[in-house]
């Protein structure tokens, strides 16, 4: 019987143990996407949530080998808006073997005891904007860059452990070449005519950091009731994530609405898919890496759905059919074959949308939570 031990994560070597953990874990299986590694290591020691969020990683060793890790998080700004004391944990990855899932689960669970807490949920990120929710249906499928991917031993591993779920997140696959039902075509006809709303230009929006910085402020708006567990971001935040997003943001696949006065209506935000290439890059941005990169950000045939909504004062007025027009046509001229939703909470009505057109359920992840 293997010796297991559970060891902190403190200095750089033990950090790319961690981060490389998953790639060795998941060499042979054809649908997990590896994350870059520079990308793992700004997320994990340089971010600006860090600023107020607390967090300690671990791993299982057996003798010098990982074969498991985890991270724990505590997020003040979460707890004190849900008025909640709650734990989260990330970057849970394992071996299959119970030992360890129950070292690495049971080891963050203390440390959110020591710390004055009373639950823990996850997989989850700092805050809402990293990947988040445990894969339950949908294994056979590629995730897109910016979701998970797990055996399906994990789940069984985590109930074992006393975790109920929380709540479950929904993708679909959508033909992207499908025609628009007339009905969408003439709500978005009317609307437009009666408000005198017309699309803008995100690549002329990415160049005004002021408006850039305004679009996010209205993001944080409008999803502040209808995402789960939403926190708000912080500027310094909005500033991360605006550069590490709008570099694959593109008039192209991607459609903003505004009104006559040039304010934010409604947005469809979406990316050619690079999961394939992050796969032949293999963590890695050299040598070649950059290149496949390059190569699928002018690869139109699949891509993801990132955001879609609506400012709050027009939210239930159909207004996202002008966009969904708008990607329509910009999908039939890139050639666009498909379409991957973004995780959606099951719970949302705005997952409803979907039934308009013709869908299949593409991945369902799943948050866990457990009293302590």
């Amino acid at each position: 019987m293997s010796e297991y031990r559970v060891v902190e994560v403190t200095g750089k070597k033990d950090l790319m143990k961690f981060i490389k953990f998953p790639d060795r874990l998941y060499k042979d299986c054809p649908q997990y996407v590896p994350a870059l590694h520079s990308d793992q290591v700004r997320s994990l020691t340089k971010v600006s949530t860090l600023s107020y969020c607390t967090r300690k990683m671990w791993m299982v060793l057996d003798g010098k080998e990982v074969v498991g890790r985890i991270c724990g998080m505590i997020n003040p700004r979460y707890n004190e808006l849900y008025s909640k004391k709650r734990a989260r944990f990330g970057w849970f990855d394992t071996i299959d073997d119970f030992r360890v899932a129950e070292l690495l689960l049971g080891t963050a669970e203390q440390w959110a005891r020591d710390n004055g807490m009373t639950e823990i949920h996850g997989p989850l990120y700092y805050n809402t904007l990293g990947k988040q929710g445990m894969l339950v249906e949908g294994f056979q499928n590629i995730p897109p860059f910016n979701c998970l991917y797990n055996f399906p031993y994990y789940n069984d591993f985590v109930t074992s452990l006393g975790y109920a779920k929380e709540c479950d997140w929904v993708q679909y696959r959508i033909p992207a070449d499908q025609p628009l039902e007339d009905k969408i075509v003439r709500i978005a006809g009317m609307l437009k005519q009666r408000y005198n709303l017309h699309e803008g230009s995100l690549d002329k929006l990415k160049k005004d950091k002021a408006m850039v910085r305004h679009f996010f402020d209205i993001y944080n708006e409008s999803f502040a009731e209808s995402v789960y567990n939403f926190i708000p971001f912080t500027p310094e935040e909005i500033d991360e994530e605006a550069a590490d997003v709008l570099k694959f943001v593109t008039d192209k696949t991607s459609s903003i609405i505004f009104d006559e006065n040039e304010e934010l209506v409604g947005f469809g935000i979406t990316f050619p898919t690079i999961s394939e290439a992050l796969q032949k890059a293999k963590g890695k941005l050299f040598p070649f890496g950059w290149w496949h990169l390059l190569r699928a950000m002018h690869d139109y045939r699949t891509v993801d759905l990132m955001i879609n909504g609506a400012v709050p004062k027009w939210q239930n007025t159909g207004v996202s059919s002008i966009y969904h027009c708008a990607l329509s046509a910009k999908y039939a001229k890139c050639g666009t074959k498909w379409s991957i939703s973004n995780p959606q909470i099951e719970s949302n009505g705005a997952v409803n949308v979907w039934n308009k057109y013709e869908h299949e359920l593409f991945m369902r992840r799943r948050c866990y939570l457990k009293q302590l």
